[in-house]
């Protein structure tokens, strides 16, 4: 029996990670979120004020949030409580729930820490609402995901959504010099080893003690290893670039502007280089929209229509077939006949109606449901359009006292050639009646 007992016993337990090892114990411990649990952070000014709500936790991985949401938990003396929305279905939804019932009729509150929420459907989502307003739970939901497109709204307005950043190579060192402190040896790294080592972890703190793990597992006694080695022993080469900082920014600048200057294989090019660099799919999804929107317009409808499917086909198949549907819709897209006349309508009209106030609609065009509004004038001397010659009356719509505005000029491409000519017709009706 002592035998079976020191089988299940201590000696036998496989070492825990640096990571979890390394795991802070204070929440002014953890690295790279000072503008969160930093003196004067978010977190930090709720717990300060004792007015914690639920919360979303919005980062890319290892930065910190299931730290952070343990911390949170013993620092408010809250159960926690942990799911992953990859694991739990709603029955285990539902014993959590039960069980923070209980929990709260004796007194304590719950913490429930939900990672990938988004990975969680809309009803399911839905699930959360009633324990999070009568109290029940204290919500912490994590996700890599954009809250604003992948979590309900109603979930949205009844938490605070919290930005993690990609640790920063300050950061990532403060860690590598925790572990040498806890391992009680330095890395054997030269200096632009240690360098490359703090790329590859791209602002992930858990995948830099993981790499610093797999270095001290290969070095030999008194070995160190130079970049070119610590390649080959870690087989993972240095990211092309930090998907936080300005190479992010440069390469997505330079594929919009490759697709807007109708250069294909550029578009591809900087396209590849993106998706090889780790960057998120759904992420250039959203920017090929965007271009589809913002360059290309009316000159070709139908682009924005091939961006939208190539968002949706992704989300369908996932990596790596979906992004052969991203990919040729930058190739359509970059092909395409260019507009910006909408973009530039729009940003001129959105100033008008800043500017100009809460101007009411010219009353020939409103509708008059009662006496009083027809005796009003409401609805008086409109003229239905579909029974004029070509279905158009040429009336004028804007409020009298902004006067008639202009700002679509559509350009002589594609579908924007039928809407030149109703325009046209438009302006020559308005010059027969001497309206200039």
């Amino acid at each position: 029996m002592s035998d079976l007992f020191a089988a299940a016993g201590a000696a036998t337990i496989a070492p825990r990670p640096l990571a979890d090892r390394l795991r802070p114990e204070k929440l002014e411990d953890v690295v790279g979120q000072d503008h969160i649990v930093g003196p004067e952070g978010a977190l930090t000014r709720m717990l300060r004020s004792g007015s914690l709500g639920s919360l979303i936790f919005w980062g890319p991985p290892g930065t910190g949030k299931t730290t952070v949401a343990r911390l949170l938990a013993r620092e408010t003396d809250l159960a926690f409580e942990q799911i992953s929305a990859i694991f739990s279905g709603v029955a285990d939804l539902k014993k959590v729930f039960e069980a923070a019932r209980m929990r709260r009729m004796s007194g304590r509150g719950t913490l429930l820490f939900v990672d990938e929420i988004h990975r969680f459907n809309r009803a399911q989502q839905d699930s959360f609402l009633p324990v999070m307003e009568d109290g029940t739970v204290t919500l912490v939901g994590a996700t890599t995901e954009n809250p604003s497109f992948e979590l309900n709204a109603a979930l949205l307005s009844r938490a605070h959504v919290m930005s993690f950043k990609s640790i920063d190579a300050a950061g990532i060192e403060r860690l590598l010099a925790r572990a040498e402190e806890l391992e009680g040896r330095p890395l054997p790294l030269d200096a632009e080893a240690r360098e490359t080592l703090i790329r590859m972890a791209d602002g992930d703190g858990r995948a830099s003690l993981t790499l610093a793990e797999d270095v001290w597992r290969a070095a030999g006694e008194g070995e160190t290893f130079d970049a070119a080695q610590l390649q080959e022993i870690v087989q993972r080469r240095a990211p092309i670039y930090d998907k936080s900082q300005d190479g992010h920014y440069n390469l997505i600048s330079a594929l919009h502007k490759s697709v807007r200057g109708s250069d294909p294989d550029a578009a591809l090019y900087y396209l590849c280089r993106m998706f090889d660099a780790g960057e998120d799919p759904l992420f250039l999804g959203r920017r090929l929209v965007r271009m589809a929107v913002e360059d290309i317009g009316l000159a070709d409808p139908q682009a924005l229509v091939i961006a939208n499917a190539a968002v949706e086909q992704y989300r369908l198949l996932g990596t790596p077939e979906g992004e052969l549907g991203l990919a040729q819709a930058c190739v359509y897209l970059a092909s395409a006949p260019k507009s910006n006349a909408v973009y530039k309508a729009f940003k001129s009209a959105m100033r008008s109606a800043k500017q100009a106030g809460s101007l009411p609609p010219p009353r020939h065009i409103l509708n008059a449901p009662t006496k009083l509004m027809k005796s009003e004038g409401y609805g008086e001397g409109y003229r239905y359009d579909h029974d004029e010659p070509d279905a158009f009356s040429g009336q004028d719509y804007f409020p009298e006292q902004l006067g008639r505005q202009h700002y679509y000029e559509p350009v002589e491409r594609g579908f924007e050639r039928e809407i030149r000519k109703r325009l046209d017709y438009w302006a020559k009706l308005r010059r027969e009646r001497g309206e200039g």
